[in-house]
């Protein structure tokens, strides 16, 4: 494997490359052109990644993978199954979508992961981790049933193997042993952290199997053709395998019924092809252990922080240094920086304040108390499910959980959260990062239904703060004793404050604030949507129009002495919320209104009901209808003025 020491700045001569357009020509490939064609591709791996950005230490760590799975395989017809999608860029490049890829993550641009609706090599959409296995098994098993040839392989890693979804795969996957499987463990010791648990402490100590080491080929053959053995040929193979290990205990994946083989170095193409080769035709379930290393091939990526270049944003070309482009003076800080020291400030006040992430320390800022409180923070892996019953565990034992987990990832864990934490009313914190549109990762990381699905849980409190000073005050609130399940959801990216760190403060439960008296029209928001209310009504002041603004910042209990207000004084009301406007915060409006029996006009601003793909955060917004432009025009529309919004932004502007 050839190491680059630097990204190129124009097209790479790229000559093997340019002649694959799809697996199909790959397969007019040598196999001595194979190391070749890997050099290239991570060539154009690097000089891609380095105009577009994006996931660039997964998929170095797959090439050859990715390479050899597309030569021996024949995918579309074979089904090739990415976990997560990180580590899918490599194959996009090789089916068909090389000339797009700098276009990934943009809006209209291809999909920052494996996307059905994209092409038919994608063959099973991905973005959340730990689905390859179970998808997998379903297709080998349909193939079964149909009578017909498809292979199946499922490319898990990245850390995808400590969720508890791989387990019940492979557990399912273990009991269909005609099903023609291959799960090949892409092991690079990482999810987006590093990998932690005892299942990856397990995997360091693999042995190499002997059918992939020292054995005679005669019995590697012959263990390649367990069919010819007839009814009997599980307990021959048995056998055979007891023979060949000196009767060693069966690790974890043959206890499983899987056939495990490996560890096999994930970067030597050549052993690669050999060994797919050997276990295209080995019926059942089966295991190949790739050891392979994120951002292989590139010098910095390989010698630096793995974490750093899971997604390096922007860097130095010809140095390799990760660019931190200096905020100007007084910038407001990330919403997840607020998180990361006010928890610490709280929990060096309360001693029972515990925090809990899975896999995301540095991404939800968790990592500051990690530092200054190692004892009282916890890792626990790609583990959602087990990150909010751990936490009730805590609970009930008195502590005070703080689970920091992505809006879009809590979703896994929902019958946790009413079964484990509502049920028994436990005083667990959630904070959910990420919540609304994050951007450029798009539908499968959006956080758009976090209020819809919290707010009708029994006991549970639901705010979002309008601000950093708002979000202090909520988690010191939540800290404060017997408060039951209480959910903070806060957006991707800055706030709005750049003097942020000011004296928290109690906020009584359910209670909102009015912002702004106005005559014409109330808007009711929450969260941090209420900044571009703010921006829209300083605009419709310049023309007369008199906006009522209220913060409402719980969605449940929500504030009905305020609503009771807007109702008695408003005939056209507008909410406006980060989030599905099926079920969410404008629907909670409305159920007030009509249990109340008040008439009004609401119109809702929010997600609509689709699902939103990448692009930028404020591109999104736009789209969506509920920044400050799509606010101003609607209430235009909603009063009949005159006025057209381009007019109206050009006068002001």
């Amino acid at each position: 494997m050839k190491i680059f020491s630097e990204i190129p700045n124009e097209v790479p001569s790229t000559k093997l490359l340019d002649r694959i357009n799809y697996p199909e020509d790959l397969k007019k490939l040598s196999r001595s052109d194979l190391k070749i064609l890997a050099d290239e591709l991570r060539e154009f791996l690097l000089y891609s990644v380095g105009k577009s950005g994006g996931h660039l230490g997964a998929g170095l760590g797959v090439v050859e993978l990715t390479i050899v799975l597309h030569y021996l395989y024949d995918s579309p017809s074979d089904n090739i199954v990415w976990d997560v999608g990180h580590q899918a860029y490599p194959h996009k490049i090789l089916t068909g979508r090389k000339d797009q890829i700098s276009s990934i993550r943009s809006k209209d641009g291809l999909a920052p992961f494996p996307s059905r609706n994209e092409s038919d090599f994608d063959a099973f959409g991905a973005g959340h981790s730990s689905t390859s296995i179970s998808s997998a098994v379903g297709m080998a098993i349909a193939n079964k049933l149909n009578e017909g040839e498809k292979k199946t392989v499922a490319v898990i890693g990245d850390g995808a193997m400590t969720a508890g979804m791989a387990f019940e795969g492979i557990n399912h996957a273990g009991f269909e042993k005609d099903a023609n499987l291959l799960v090949v463990l892409n092991d690079n010791g990482m999810s987006i952290e590093p990998s932690v648990g005892a299942l990856r402490e397990y995997s360091k100590n693999f042995k190499p199997s002997q059918p992939l080491g020292n054995v005679k080929e005669e019995i590697w053959k012959l263990l390649g053709m367990v069919s010819k053995f007839g009814p009997d040929a599980q307990s021959i193979v048995a056998k055979i395998s007891k023979i060949i290990k000196g009767g060693e205990q069966n690790n974890l994946f043959e206890s499983l019924n899987f056939q495990y083989f490996g560890p096999v170095d994930g970067h030597d193409v050549a052993r690669l092809a050999k060994v797919l080769n050997e276990l295209k035709d080995i019926p059942g379930p089966k295991i190949l252990h790739c050891i392979t290393r994120k951002g292989a091939g590139y010098k910095f990526s390989e010698e630096g922080n793995p974490v750093q270049w899971h997604a390096p944003g922007i860097f130095n070309k010809e140095t390799g240094e990760i660019v931190k482009i200096a905020p100007p003076a007084q910038q407001p800080p990330k919403y997840q920086d607020v998180f990361g020291h006010t928890i610490v400030e709280l929990a060096e006040r309360n001693e029972k304040i515990m925090g809990i992430t899975p896999a995301m320390p540095s991404g939800c800022s968790l990592n500051i108390m990690m530092k200054a409180m190692p004892d009282r923070t916890f890792d626990v892996g790609i583990a959602e499910q087990h990150a909010v019953t751990f936490s009730a565990g805590l609970a009930v034992q008195g502590l005070l959980p703080f689970c920091n987990i992505y809006s879009s990832f809590m979703q896994r864990a929902y019958d946790q959260v009413l079964h484990d934490v509502a049920i028994q009313n436990l005083n667990v914190v959630f904070c959910l990062d990420r919540a609304g549109l994050v951007g450029a990762d798009g539908a499968t990381h959006h956080g758009a239904y976090d209020l819809a699905y919290m707010r009708c849980i029994p006991n549970m409190i639901v705010s979002a703060p309008m601000n950093e000073e708002e979000l202090r005050n909520l988690m010191f609130t939540a800290q404060l004793p017997n408060r039951g399940p209480f959910t903070i959801r806060y957006p991707r990216g800055r706030g709005v404050l750049s003097k942020w760190k000011t004296a928290m403060k109690e906020i009584q439960i359910g209670k909102g604030r009015r912002l702004l008296n106005g005559n014409d029209i109330a808007i009711l928001s929450v969260g941090h949507p209420g900044n571009f209310v703010a921006e829209a009504a300083e605009q419709l002041k310049a023309i007369g129009v008199s906006i009522a603004h209220y913060d409402m910042r719980f969605v449940k209990p929500i504030d009905e002495l305020m609503l009771h207000e807007v109702f008695t004084k408003f005939k056209k009301v507008i909410t406006v919320e980060d989030g599905c406007i099926m079920g969410g915060f404008g629907s909670a409006v409305i159920e007030f209104m009509a249990d109340q029996k008040y008439q009004a006009e609401v119109v809702r601003l929010g997600v609509p009901d689709k699902y939103i793909h990448h692009g930028t955060q404020k591109e999104l917004w736009s789209d969506c209808g509920y920044d400050a432009d799509g606010i101003i025009d609607t209430v235009i529309k909603t009063l009949s003025l005159s006025v057209p919004s381009r007019k109206l932004k050009k006068n002001i502007s």
